[in-house]
């Protein structure tokens, strides 16, 4: 698309920060980071069920929300490839990819990984004399390996490590502006026990995932350096059957950004500058985001986002998802609930989900993601049987 000035870029990306991290709307300590893109619900599942996913029933797309559920998994391999349009009613080129799988080692150990690629779109840029200058192609990825490990039974932990680079200047050559860099680390444990009750197979499960834990990014060589989305999410679900062939869920996350408020300005104004901000480490970073926020206990409740989650099953074959979530209107008032339907073949499965907002009209209107797995396991089962045919 071709924009009037650099700053179209720039504005851009404030939309998209706004459209998923926290963002003050009245005056309120504003929780904001880096690389955003890194909180986005990258999978159809979980975007159908709110955003609710560190205790959810473990499925592929289990790295984003809690590597540690793979040491549950029914199935000993898989890989997934989802794909989001992003922001379609401000910008039409820009999309997130999200490509994760795991593979069982043995009973206890599970390795896993994910690239997430988010694609800003491209844009020409016009100089003042209404001349075009460079195009330019903004981007963003990560690329993660997890490992988890059962401890017992019933329960699980993970560790994961993290590449991110944030290429946002991408195509422009005459600027001191690079891309920026960093490492980060997850650490996560899932509980998970299954019992029998009024003779129906019933599960219940606790999750907890403090992702992006690492280094600040810098995109001047390391003069001014911005936090990265460090979060805390937990969580419980529960699984019942209603009998044979029909099974529902109930998911509930808890989510919390362990980045320090950004307290407001006697001008009105919001920003890091004078603040003293820049000299806080990301480990202090986030001690300080537990009682940081201007309004004291009041306001850093307000911090907290919450998600609510159903699933329907029907034979393991068909299901429907809905969900809802909310944040509150002082830390950026996204509201919306969350529709979706999922089909499991043999070797494949497929899912898609749909964004309602519910609170002023919202840059995620009408997002759709698509998602696409593949049971390794069952394809080999496939490919045997068709061998020995």
């Amino acid at each position: 698309m071709n924009c009037k000035s650099f700053y179209t870029l720039l504005i851009a990306l404030i939309i998209t920060k706004i459209s998923f991290s926290q963002a003050s709307t009245t005056g309120a300590g504003v929780v904001s980071s880096a690389v955003p893109f890194l909180t986005i619900a990258p999978d159809s599942r979980a975007g159908a069920m709110g955003d609710a996913g560190v205790a959810s029933i473990t499925d592929i797309n289990s790295q984003h929300w809690n590597p540690a559920k793979y040491s549950f998994a029914e199935s000993n391999s898989g890989i997934a490839l989802s794909y989001t349009p992003w922001l379609r009613n401000f910008i039409g080129d820009m999309n997130l990819a999200y490509l994760v799988g795991y593979h069982k080692l043995d009973d206890f150990q599970t390795l896993s990984g994910s690239l997430r690629y988010f694609d800003l779109g491209s844009m020409v840029t016009i100089d003042e004399n209404q001349i075009d200058g460079q195009k330019m192609s903004p981007n963003e990825f990560a690329l993660d390996f997890g490992y988890s490990r059962k401890l017992s039974d019933i329960l699980s932990g993970s560790v994961a490590l993290r590449y991110i680079r944030s290429d946002i200047f991408n195509g422009i050559t005459n600027s001191d502006l690079k891309a920026g860099n960093s490492f980060a680390a997850d650490v996560a444990f899932f509980y998970n026990k299954s019992f029998r009750q009024n003779r129906k197979e019933s599960n219940i499960a606790y999750g907890i995932n403090i992702s992006n834990i690492g280094a600040k990014i810098s995109y001047d060589g390391g003069n001014i350096k911005d936090f990265i989305p460090t979060n805390m999410r937990l969580g419980g679900a529960y699984t019942t059957e209603i009998d044979k062939y029909n099974k529902v869920s109930f998911s509930v996350d808890l989510n919390k950004l362990l980045v320090p408020t950004l307290p407001p300005r006697a001008d009105g104004e919001s920003d890091f500058k004078g603040l003293g901000l820049d000299s806080i480490g990301s480990i202090d970073g986030i001690f300080i985001s537990f009682a940081d926020a201007p309004g004291g206990f009041k306001e850093e409740m307000q911090e907290i986002m919450l998600a609510v989650g159903a699933e329907y099953w029907y034979n393991k074959q068909f299901a429907i998802r809905a969900g809802y979530f909310n944040e509150s209107a002082n830390k950026g008032d996204r509201k919306f609930l969350t529709f979706g339907a999922g089909l499991k073949m043999n070797v494949f499965s497929l899912d898609f989900s749909y964004i309602y907002t519910l609170a002023r009209t919202s840059p995620l209107e009408n997002t759709l993601r698509f998602t696409l797995g593949f049971d390794l396991d069952d394809f080999k089962n496939q490919s045997g049987k068709g061998r020995r045919k």
